[in-house]
């Protein structure tokens, strides 16, 4: 059984105790969640796609290092270090990076439960 980690309690957690979990090839994420709340530390490797897809809960991106070509419905957005993108609940997006690596956060609110079930059962 993987080991599950924090929910809400207060407290340090460090990043690198959590296990990594792959999101998509080249993509993974150590996920933290609260009980209204949820933390997905990205790490995108150069060339990975992330298919269109849509999800009720709401999402904002904050890039760290590199860059990523967000889709946003209709438009291709470029973030780097330092940008945040909002996507509102069931807005479909997805995204693509090129030669560089990209690490982010995603916050996302309420906690996806599909990421929640990927959590417990140790993986995709």
């Amino acid at each position: 059984m993987a080991k599950q980690y924090p929910g809400p309690k207060a407290g340090v957690i460090h990043l690198q105790d959590l296990p990594s979990q792959s999101l998509v090839e080249g993509a993974a994420s150590r996920l933290l969640f609260g009980e209204r709340i949820m933390l997905s530390f990205i790490e995108i490797a150069p060339h990975t796609h992330f298919p269109r897809h849509r999800h009720p809960e709401e999402q904002f991106m904050v890039v760290l290092e590199g860059e990523i070509d967000e889709i946003v419905e209709d438009q291709i957005i470029r973030l780097r270090k330092g940008d945040v993108c909002y996507l509102p609940s069931n807005v479909e997006h997805g995204g693509y990076t090129y030669e560089s690596p990209c690490r982010a956060i995603d916050i996302f609110s309420p906690p996806r439960g599909d990421y929640r079930a990927m959590s417990a059962r140790g993986g995709r």
